[in-house]
C-alpha cells in the first residue's frame, strides 16, 4: 500500500520541475510518499498538507515525517478528506490523490475550486482500479480544463498514475 520508490521519485520530480509551493496529499498510509514529496517541497520552499482518515496511520505517518525531520514542511492531519477539503483555505498547485478509489472524483471536485492554473494533479492506482474510478478518469480526460496522461513510473506494483495539468 506504500508508494513505490519510482512513484515517489516521480512525485518529487513533478513538484520540483513545476516549482510547486503548496501541496495536498489525500491518503497518507505510513508517510513514505509524504516524506518524498516533503523533500521536494523543502527544496521549492513550499509546504505539504497530508490528510489521513485512519488515526493509527496518521500517527505513524506523523512519526515518520518527524523522524525524517520534515515536520516544518509536511503537516499530517487526521480527518475525512471529504469533510476537510471544503474548509481548507488558499490555493494549491500540487495534489496527490491515493485514498478511497471510488471517491477520487469527489476528492477532485472538492479541491478543484482551490487549484491554481497550472496546478498538477496526480492520482494513483488508475490502471488496476480503473473500474472503481471510471467517473474520475472520464472527467479528467474529457474536461477542457485539464491535460492528462496515464503513466507508470515503476513496474513494481503493475499499476500507474494519471498526471494532469489544470489549464485554467
Amino acid at each position: 500500500m506504500s508508494t513505490t520508490r519510482g512513484d515517489a521519485m516521480l512525485l518529487r520530480v513533478l513538484i520540483e520541475t513545476s516549482r510547486a509551493r503548496r501541496g495536498l496529499e489525500i491518503g497518507v498510509f505510513e508517510g513514505y510518499g509524504a516524506i518524498n514529496m516533503g523533500i521536494a517541497f523543502e527544496r521549492t520552499g513550499g509546504r505539504l498538507i497530508s490528510i489521513e482518515v485512519d488515526p493509527a496511520r496518521a500517527k505513524t505517518s506523523e512519526a515518520n515525517v518527524r523522524q525524517a525531520k520534515l515536520q516544518k514542511t509536511v503537516q499530517v492531519l487526521c480527518a475525512d478528506a471529504l469533510e476537510l477539503l471544503p474548509r481548507l483555505r488558499g490555493k494549491f498547485d500540487f495534489v496527490f490523490i491515493d485514498a478511497v478509489k471510488k471517491d477520487y472524483l469527489r476528492y477532485l471536485k472538492a479541491v478543484e475550486p482551490k487549484l491554481k492554473a497550472g496546478a498538477v494533479v496526480v492520482a494513483d492506482n488508475v490502471i488496476v482500479h480503473e473500474a472503481e474510478m471510471k467517473g474520475f478518469l472520464n472527467y479528467i480526460r474529457r474536461s477542457p480544463d485539464y491535460e492528462t496522461v496515464i503513466l507508470r513510473a515503476s513496474m513494481e506494483k503493475g499499476d500507474g498514475m494519471s498526471v494532469s495539468c489544470k489549464l485554467r
